[in-house]
């Protein structure tokens, strides 16, 4: 699988599973953008790592919820690499509140973050793709929630299911211009947002026991999903979400 000669842009790029996907498509011989909005000092350390692979690099500071930051990275892309041929959705949040409980300015938060971004990223990334030709490929990181109810996460998973269907009609919309949209959706994955349950051996242990693999996801292999997809091997694959979840979707334990 190479990646050489394409450009890619990753939204939340500096950490977690966006740091991840970074360094796997670095390794695959990509160009890669790395979008973020906090932590210039990692960004800058991710860029260094990427040069020691013979590879290149751009950090770009981006707020993903305004459409001009969305456009400030696909023009970056363009002035620095010549091209863009891969757009990976990848920055969200969450607010771990419920129906009842969320706040206005929470919901606008994580909507604006997650769904949002991922829409419009999409669409400018889709309009780059098509003016300069050749497809392309989107890849939309989502969460096994886009599916499964997760109560007391409710903004969360809206705009996670959001995502599911935004990549369902835009993959069936954007066929005809080869730019293949995927989903990948995670279950349980060992980064930082994930700390407060990785800290409390209890919480770890039920975890693990409603995972059929019975661990969580290292960020890698989330990322080696989303380079996969992004290669010549995944040609046929589009306007459909690949779940990484150890099989946590199909338990009976469930979380």
């Amino acid at each position: 699988m190479s990646l050489k000669n394409k450009v890619a842009i990753v939204t939340g790029g500096n950490s977690g599973i966006g740091q991840a996907i970074v360094l796997e498509l670095a390794r695959q011989g990509a160009s890669v953008v790395i979008d973020y909005v906090a932590h210039p000092e990692a960004t800058e350390a991710l860029e260094r790592e990427i040069c020691k692979l013979g590879n290149q690099s751009l950090g770009v500071e981006a707020d993903v919820s305004k459409l001009a930051d969305l456009q400030k990275l696909i023009d970056a892309a363009v002035g620095k690499f010549g091209r863009l041929d891969i757009m990976v959705n990848n920055a969200g949040i969450e607010t771990r509140t419920s129906v009842l409980d969320t706040t206005e300015a929470q919901y606008e938060r994580v909507m604006a973050i997650n769904l949002k971004s991922a829409f419009f990223g999409t669409q400018i990334a889709a309009r780059q793709m098509i003016k300069q030709g050749g497809g392309g490929r989107v890849i939309n990181i989502t969460s096994v929630h886009e599916d499964w109810p997760m109560p007391g996460n409710t903004p969360y998973c809206l705009a996670k299911g959001g995502m599911r269907m935004l990549t369902r009609t835009a993959g069936v919309e954007l066929a005809k211009h080869d730019i293949l949209v995927v989903g990948v959706g995670p279950g349980a994955v060992a980064t930082p947002i994930n700390l407060s349950t990785m800290n409390d051996p209890a919480k770890l242990a039920q975890l693990n026991a409603a995972i059929p693999l019975g661990r969580m996801a290292r960020p890698e292999e989330i990322a080696s999903v989303v380079a996969f997809l992004a290669g010549a091997g995944a040609s046929y694959l589009t306007a459909t979400t690949i779940f990484t979840d150890g099989g946590i979707m199909q338990s009976s334990v469930g979380l």
